[in-house]
């Protein structure tokens, strides 16, 4: 059978993952100065691509970046790394990340307006997450670090800059959990380090606002319409950690994770909130509805396959 190849494209050139360079004097390098998005395919096929790129304008809007290539450049050069990895004749699903960077320019915080920007592609195997993550579930913790305010660093830009969940999952990893959940500065729910949380409080299926400060979420977008199409809504407010703590089921979202059940979620001071093993009753319908979404958007949009 044929194994993936891990390849990168930095501004047109193909190369192995390994064998892939940025000058050490890029901004994205230096500091962070990027923006990106990540994708993963079913059959070839690019999950969500026109709502992560949109995300992806959004996100180089809010950092007054130029974007080049264009999203039909983009597409193409993802195309030619994905078959330069042989993915398509491996018949293997794979991760996508590509980013714009703001380009190559001199030592200073100022970024010269006449800077070219430069782009990587990343095209890899799909990470698989752990088989007791879905069969038991993921333990979560509640990190000392708070999450960036949006009138500081807008969560709603996925930049190249991710330092502030970094030390948000290092703390969760010191706990004995497997990932973290962030507050904010007022003591609310925000989201885990690359995902977004969902819990059941009184019966009821909520998720934080955007207003609390976290990423807008495509799966978490998905999901809430599949939901709905099901007559199970999912309200979208404020949590405070003392209503996170008396949950009954929680969940996280993301790309790759799709809907991942969670275990427990530690608290500040050490004690624990347990959850059903596998996920509790709207977890699993929340689950189930997500993976028939993505079957009908995978039909809805099978002329955009990569191979």
């Amino acid at each position: 059978m044929k194994k993936i190849r891990n390849m990168a494209n930095v501004d047109g050139v193909i190369t192995p993952v390994g064998e892939a360079r940025i000058p050490v004097m890029d901004r994205g390098f230096l500091y962070g100065d990027s923006v990106y998005e990540v994708f993963r395919t079913y059959g070839g096929i690019p999950l969500f691509f026109d709502e992560h790129w949109e995300r992806f304008e959004n996100s180089a809007r809010l950092i007054h970046l130029r974007l080049h290539p264009g999203k039909r450049e983009m597409m193409e050069e993802i195309r030619r790394t994905f078959r330069a990895s042989g993915a398509g004749e491996a018949g293997e699903d794979v991760y996508v990340r590509y980013c714009v960077t703001r380009g190559e320019g001199p030592v200073d915080l100022y970024p010269a307006p006449e800077l070219p920007t430069r782009y990587v592609i990343v095209v890899k195997e799909l990470a698989h997450w752990r088989d007791d993550f879905y069969s038991e579930g993921v333990r979560l913790a509640i990190s000392r670090t708070r999450r960036n305010p949006i009138n500081a660093l807008n969560p709603n830009i996925k930049g190249g800059n991710y330092l502030n969940n970094v030390l948000g999952v290092i703390e969760a990893r010191e706990l004995g959990a497997d990932d973290c959940v962030m507050l904010n500065d007022a003591g609310l729910v925000t989201e885990s380090s690359n995902s977004n949380v969902f819990f059941v409080i009184d019966g009821e299926l909520v998720t934080p606002s955007e207003n609390a400060g976290h990423l807008r979420g495509l799966t978490r977008v998905a999901l809430q319409e599949a939901c709905s199409a099901h007559d199970l809504p999912i309200v979208t407010r404020d949590i405070p950690l003392e209503e996170a703590a008396r949950a009954t089921e929680s969940f996280i979202t993301s790309a790759t994770r799709e809907v991942m059940p969670v275990r427990s979620l530690t608290l500040r001071h050490g004690s624990a909130v347990e959850f059903p093993e596998g996920g509790g009753n709207l977890t699993r319908q929340a689950m189930a509805h997500y993976k028939d979404f993505v079957e009908r958007y995978l039909r809805e949009h099978a002329d955009q396959r990569l191979n």
